[in-house]
């Protein structure tokens, strides 16, 4: 019965996620500089669902990137979305083998700066490709490729991705305050 409630929440869970991971680009502010985008809190419900376990991390960040895709964004931007699934997924795996680590005042900071840039790294190594098929004969040293490229989705990201984590870690902290929500979590099985 716990296996099946379990189920029910993680589902429930990426329903919810997803429909705000969608809702939330086309409604809060943000800077558009492509390939580069940054929406305030765009990323708090992969976080959140990466706090939940790893099926709800995968499936938020498919059913997000399918709403970029949907919704009509251009492919650089949906493929940075689509990278979301490896850090969303790595960071559900460790959480789920150290939970620990959102509980520490030295552990949280680390786990989400590595997380940030493991994000970071995803979505600059997967710009790349477009960048380079619209201008083509630069290098990786131009002046272009650093203003357009590195700086906004390399650097950019990192701290887009840590304002994002430090939100959703402020939900979760405060959600796991509320007694229903507790009493839903310790009802339930260990991720």
């Amino acid at each position: 019965m716990r296996s099946a409630k379990n189920k029910i929440y993680q589902l429930t869970s990426a329903a919810v996620l997803t429909a705000l991971g969608i809702m939330i680009p086309m409604v809060f502010p943000g800077i558009r500089l492509d390939p580069a985008s940054f929406t305030l809190a765009s990323h708090v419900p992969v976080f959140l669902a990466m706090f939940i376990s790893p099926v709800t991390a995968a499936g938020v960040a498919v059913g997000t990137t399918l709403g970029f895709l949907i919704s009509g964004a251009i492919p650089a931007i949906v493929a940075r979305a689509a990278t979301h699934l490896i850090f969303a997924l790595l960071g559900a795996v460790l959480l789920k083998k150290r939970p620990e680590l959102l509980n520490g005042r030295i552990s949280v900071p680390v786990f989400a700066f590595c997380i940030s840039l493991l994000h970071a790294l995803c979505e600059f190594i997967v710009v790349i490709p477009f960048y380079f098929s619209s201008h083509s004969g630069e290098t990786l040293l131009t002046k272009n490729f650093l203003n357009l490229v590195i700086l906004p989705v390399g650097l950019g990201v990192i701290v887009h991705s840590l304002v994002d984590f430090t939100l959703a870690f402020i939900i979760w902290k405060l959600l796991g305050k509320s007694s229903a929500f507790s009493s839903l979590q310790k009802g339930l099985d260990k991720r």
